[in-house]
């Protein structure tokens, strides 16, 4: 028997959390941080609550480096577990960046409401501690353990896993878990987060297996198709213009690790087709700055367009000009300049680190654009941003949003429903168990309802969180 528990993304997009547990072993796919709202904190403290003794976890699998994937490795180090966490090379190289960080604005984050309660704003004790710290986060690196792309890993003896190009983010997997428990072996698919077809930097997605008893595939926009990258182009041009025009700031909230280097490619890629003219870039984000240093070391993972703009910058230096800015006293710096300013920074939903800054200092003011490239979950200043917002909150103060909010539709580094469809339509049939995970409850029934009409497949699960399914 297989069992699969649900202990997030499920009916919601955040907190990617998998139990299995097999006749012979238990083992967690992804470990992710419950983002946005004021609940999620509460989510978080409780995540890991498995029913079993966190030891007793044999190994961890992980699809990817991103927070909502990663984020509670080290809370699950904290609680006891010292087993191998298994993922790809350049995910371990992301997670040495994004763990510790993760951790340092959680500890930040207490020290500044820290700060409020000694000034009388806060009644004591209410101060939540951080979910842990920053030489946990570093400890947790010591489990991380390489599973190259194709390769079959035996982490229990009667399972093997091979890791596939999911096409998301550096890094990024979908993978195949054999268990062989019983005379005819189980194969679970698991999609991590998927990426889509024809996009810059990263090689596109590798179609599935043939056939599986269970898929777990995403659904963060399963109820859309993203706009192309021409008319995405087409946002991003006018978002410049009219801010130049305007002699403003362009503030740009980007994940730090993809979504920035996917930006960057794009605007030198738009400034060699003349699109756009010569940009002096800041990249306001540490981390951000060290994930294109771990993107530009790894170029076999890069598609063949992004060898041949790479090559183009190196003979046109003077084109785009992008610096990244790792001390405070710079970052801040960059707020004394009224106009001519293309700032990006993180966190890309707005909610966390110096983006927050660049945020207060110019949403007030008219001249100043505002260019969304990403999800925006719910609860998140990023979203109230999307949905209109007049007045927003940042750092206690009231900020009135006179800036220009533009959202650019296509960029996302999830897939599509088209996207989806197309890679699960590599399946020989409908896998035995169809779980529909990592979307809100109205996106994923939607999508429920594409798979049913595009592909036939029937009896699609949409599971909840503390769910239990046997395979």
């Amino acid at each position: 028997m297989t069992r699969l528990t649900f202990f997030g993304a499920a009916g919601e997009v955040t907190g990617s959390c998998t139990l299995v547990e097999t006749d012979n072993a238990r083992f967690l796919v992804d470990c992710g941080m419950f983002q946005g709202g004021h609940e999620a904190r509460e989510k978080n403290l409780h995540a890991l609550d498995f029913g079993c003794d966190v030891r007793d976890i044999d190994f961890v699998l992980l699809t990817h480096a991103h927070i909502d994937h990663s984020g509670l490795l080290p809370r699950l180090g904290v609680l006891g577990y010292r087993g191998p966490i298994y993922t790809t090379p350049a995910s371990i190289d992301l997670l040495g960046v994004l763990l510790p960080d993760s951790a340092h604005i959680q500890e930040k984050e207490s020290e500044w409401q820290l700060r409020h309660q000694r000034r009388g704003n806060k009644a004591k004790g209410d101060i939540p501690p951080p979910l842990y710290s920053v030489t946990s986060a570093q400890a947790v690196l010591t489990q991380l353990k390489p599973a190259p792309y194709g390769e079959t890993i035996k982490p229990a003896d009667s399972i093997e896993v091979r890791f596939h190009e999911a096409g998301h983010i550096l890094g990024s997997a979908w993978l195949e878990v054999v268990v062989h428990d019983r005379k005819r072996p189980q194969t679970l698919v698991f999609s991590g987060d998927m990426g889509m077809y024809g996009r810059p930097v990263l090689r596109d997605p590798e179609k599935p297996v043939p056939e599986a008893d269970a898929l777990l595939v995403e659904s963060t926009y399963g109820d859309r198709l993203h706009r192309s990258l021409e008319e995405t182009e087409n946002e991003i041009v006018a978002a410049f213009e009219r801010t130049q025009a305007s002699r403003g700031n362009l503030i740009i909230p980007s994940f730090a690790v993809g979504r920035t280097q996917e930006i960057l490619y794009l605007l030198g890629d738009m400034i060699r087709r003349d699109r756009l003219s010569p940009l002096q870039v800041y990249v306001d984000s540490p981390m951000a700055s060290q994930a294109t240093r771990i993107t530009m070391s790894h170029p076999e993972l890069f598609d063949d367009e992004t060898h041949e703009l790479i090559a183009w910058i190196g003979t046109h230096p003077d084109k785009l000009k992008v610096e990244f800015v790792a001390d405070a006293n710079r970052s801040r710096a960059l707020n004394t300049i009224r106009e001519g300013v293309v700032i990006i920074s993180a966190s890309g939903m707005c909610d966390a680190g110096r983006i927050k800054y660049h945020l207060r200092e110019n949403l007030p003011r008219s001249e100043c654009g505002v260019l969304i490239v990403g999800f925006q979950a719910s609860g998140t200043l990023g979203r109230r941003l999307v949905d209109g917002a007049h007045l927003v909150t940042i750092f206690g103060e009231s900020i009135p949003v006179r800036a220009r909010i533009h959202t650019v539709g296509g960029l996302s580094a999830h897939a599509d429903q088209g996207a989806l469809i197309h890679w699960m339509s590599g399946f020989h049939h409908q896998p035995g168990n169809t779980f529909l995970v990592h979307g809100e409850a109205g996106t994923t029934a939607t999508f429920a309802k594409a798979i049913e009409d595009q592909l036939g497949w029937k009896d699609l699960h949409i599971p909840q969180r503390g769910q239990q399914f046997e395979v």
